[in-house]
């Protein structure tokens, strides 16, 4: 932590130089790389670097100047994800606007893993900040994340980020109506889908939770959607994993937001559920 100014200092030189010769690919690729290295040095010390919103604003100008090269995108998105773990600068990056800038990359990119997991990274930690001023462009988040989660469902991390990203955009209201029952149905293919990944079963079941919250049209789809009953899938999930209090604890809350819906509780009921949270009462008792 004592070499913290300097390191702040030599990002700011590094980032200066970039805005100086922003026209020059190869040093902005090897300015970026140079920053991931100093950043990733800080985090392995415990050290989260808040940088400046001078930092971002030249780092986002490199950014938009190429904006069709993919190395240097990816390099930024990483970074940007780094970035983000800083309260600090999040908001800086929010003020120069990278959520424009965030969702071009996403939907110009989007056949790119590693740029889709920073990115939806980013925006789950810039949509849970809660900074209403964003609410517009934080829409038009969901369905560049919804296009991120079909894309890549074979890739079971960047599948986690973006149940992540669309779970954090979820509690700050940003989706339409016109979005709850495709994005349910998405998020129960994803559990249908990856019954055995426990991160992600957890995210989902957040994800849902949250819509079924916002919106009955996200509870009537849980419970009659033509694949099979969202019902029966959290049950199975349950069964995978009574062991693992966490992803119980998510099971939990996406059943507590369930029952406030009559209709939800009558399937419920049919389904035999009772039982099923009789055994969590008895195996969580202090939870």
């Amino acid at each position: 932590s004592s070499a913290l100014p300097y390191l702040l200092k030599f990002t700011e030189l590094t980032s200066f130089a970039m805005e100086t010769h922003v026209d020059s690919l190869k040093l902005q690729v090897d300015g970026y790389s140079l920053l991931l290295e100093i950043l990733s040095q800080a985090l392995e010390q415990d050290v989260v670097m808040a940088l400046g919103e001078n930092v971002a604003s030249s780092l986002l100008e490199a950014v938009r100047k190429h904006a069709e090269n993919e190395e240097l995108l990816l390099l930024a998105c990483t970074l940007l994800m780094m970035m983000s773990a800083s309260e600090v600068a999040a908001e800086n990056l929010r003020k120069v606007g990278v959520i424009a800038d965030l969702l071009s990359i996403l939907t110009n990119f989007l056949h790119n893993e590693k740029i889709c997991l920073s990115g939806c990274r980013v925006l789950w930690s810039l949509a849970a900040s809660g900074n209403n001023t964003d609410q517009e462009l934080l829409r038009s988040a969901v369905l560049v994340t919804a296009a991120v989660l079909q894309e890549h469902f074979q890739n079971e991390t960047v599948m986690e980020s973006a149940c992540l990203a669309l779970w954090a955009l979820s509690l700050q209201d940003c989706l339409s109506e016109d979005d709850y029952e495709p994005t349910t149905a998405l998020l129960l293919d994803v559990l249908r889908m990856n019954p055995e990944r426990p991160v992600l079963v957890k995210n989902a079941c957040l994800a849902l939770a949250s819509l079924l919250r916002l919106s009955e049209i996200s509870a009537l789809r849980f419970i009659t959607d033509s694949k099979g009953s969202g019902i029966d899938l959290i049950k199975d999930s349950y069964h995978l994993y009574l062991n693992d209090p966490e992803t119980v604890g998510s099971i939990c809350l996406l059943m507590n937001e369930m029952v406030q819906y009559d209709e939800v509780v009558l399937d419920m009921l049919s389904h035999k559920m009772e039982g099923l949270l009789c055994e969590i009462k008895s195996l969580f008792p202090s939870s």
